[in-house]
């Protein structure tokens, strides 16, 4: 029988998938990626295949699981099978540089960015920027490597402490610092290609960093990760029903149909000047359970409902006997 089958490889991150699932009656296996055996003469079983695999793997000590599921979706392209989120969606998640470049193709506007390997290069990197600057990691999540920096001087001592951190790939990014008017961002989700909601998310108690790295106090699968924020610098999220920006949302749907992306969530900033800048899309993207109370909308429903909707269409395509399902087990 076809299933929905989920490559991943963070349990916590695919509870709410679970209950919609279930809720759903919709037949399903995970497909834990942390490590594996992928034979490549075998065929994958039928069915549909939902990649959310995160940048931050590597922080949860899987560091390959990135590499292995680039693999894993190369093999099931070839094989003709059905993926969300396919490889080209997976090399915009592990990639910032990836995803600016991109973003820019679409006519969508992104905070100037230099990429930077090696300590002495990052330094030299931010001395092209006018005004604050901050740093992230090119293969990100959680907001790894994101700092605030006002001048030269004040990076230059951090990249010699033993507090400065190497991103994965080895790439830092120097980002200009977009300073917005009213303290919020908005983080639109798409699933299935279309716009499910715009969030807005308050970043006014303290937090004056990258904003798309934040977390609600007990909500444990806010798109930060596994650790909450503490109370004092808790933000609001808050579902905009009737958020309008038709040009913006066109590209990114454009964006992401061209590039195999069916369920994302994309974030941007707004300036003084009301110049909108996008600066990050999240194809592993995760929703905050108390917004989604409060506006009675349901992202992992709507995604479950929409991967059972693609299963439906294989089985009705799909020819029996076709191959049997391959064991990524260590």
């Amino acid at each position: 029988m076809s299933k929905i089958y989920v490559i991943h490889e963070n349990d916590a991150w695919v509870e709410p998938l679970r209950a919609a699932f279930a809720e759903q009656g919709l037949p399903y296996e995970e497909w834990f990626l942390a490590e594996g055996v992928l034979d490549l003469e075998s065929a994958p079983p039928e069915g549909v295949f939902y990649n959310r695999m995160s940048a931050s793997s590597h922080t949860r000590d899987h560091r390959y699981a990135g590499e292995l599921t680039g693999g894993v979706l190369r093999w099931l392209e070839h094989h003709g099978r059905r993926v969300v989120n396919d490889s080209r969606a997976l090399r915009l998640e592990l990639s910032k540089i990836e995803q600016y470049e991109t973003l820019k193709e679409y006519g969508i506007r992104t905070p100037r960015t230099i990429a930077a390997v090696g300590r002495s290069s990052v330094v030299q990197a931010a001395k092209r920027m006018d005004g604050p600057f901050i740093t992230k990691h090119n293969r990100a999540g959680k907001g790894l490597g994101v700092k605030l920096f006002h001048d030269v001087a004040a990076l230059e001592a951090h990249v010699a402490s033993p507090t400065f951190e190497d991103s994965v790939d080895g790439i830092t990014l120097i980002q200009e610092y977009i300073r917005a008017p009213q303290p919020y961002i908005t983080r639109v989700e798409f699933v299935g290609g279309e716009l499910l909601y715009a969030v807005r998310v308050d970043t006014s108690l303290g937090f004056e960093l990258c904003p798309a790295d934040v977390c609600q106090v007990g909500d444990a699968f806010c798109p930060v990760g596994e650790q909450a924020a503490p109370a004092a610098a808790a933000p609001r999220f808050e579902i905009v029903k009737d958020f309008r920006n038709d040009a913006l949302i066109e590209k990114y749907k454009r964006l992401l149909a061209d590039h195999g992306v069916g369920i994302a969530g994309i974030e941007h900033i707004v300036d003084a000047n009301g110049l909108v800048y996008t600066y990050d899309i999240n194809t592993n993207t995760n929703y905050n359970a108390s917004a989604e109370a409060e506006a009675g909308l349901y992202g992992m429903k709507s995604v479950a409902a929409y991967l059972g909707r693609e299963l439906g269409r294989v089985a009705r395509t799909s020819r029996p006997g076709r191959g049997e399902r391959q064991d990524l087990a260590a």
